[in-house]
């Protein structure tokens, strides 16, 4: 459903603009979007009952994914800004002209980001004693 609301927004809007009253078009453009609020509330609610289910799942391939992203992220932030300008340095210390080749860090960084915001927002949650 949420795949499809790009698509239908445009044709919902022109057949809203259709109705000739202007207060019957305000009134069906509200409900409209109260209606589309409501689904994307559902689909969130659906989404935070999934997670809550994965998270408490005894099984480490169940439960363990969300932290294995994390420590991969870790550990790949750290080859490129540690390792990575060390094994440059050493390189041309016992082999001068050699160089390593360039990493692509674009997919890494845009994974980590989010993870950072997310952890960010969880420890917020905790310390205004929000989280259960």
């Amino acid at each position: 459903m949420l795949q499809l609301l790009p698509l239908l927004m445009p044709i919902i809007q022109d057949l809203i603009g259709r109705i000739p009253d202007p207060q019957a078009q305000a009134k069906a453009a509200a409900e409209m979007q109260t209606k589309l609020i409501d689904v994307l509330s559902a689909s969130d609610a659906a989404q935070l009952q999934v997670n809550a289910t994965e998270a408490a799942n005894p099984s480490v391939f169940v439960s363990g994914w969300r932290p294995f992203v994390g420590w991969l992220c870790a550990i790949g932030l750290g080859v490129q800004t540690i390792a990575y300008p060390l094994a440059g340095w050493a390189l041309s210390v016992y082999s001068p002209g050699t160089r390593l080749p360039q990493m692509d860090t674009d997919t890494l960084l845009a994974l980590l980001f989010p993870m950072l915001g997310i952890g960010a927002y969880r420890t917020i949650e905790k310390v205004k004693g929000v989280a259960k």
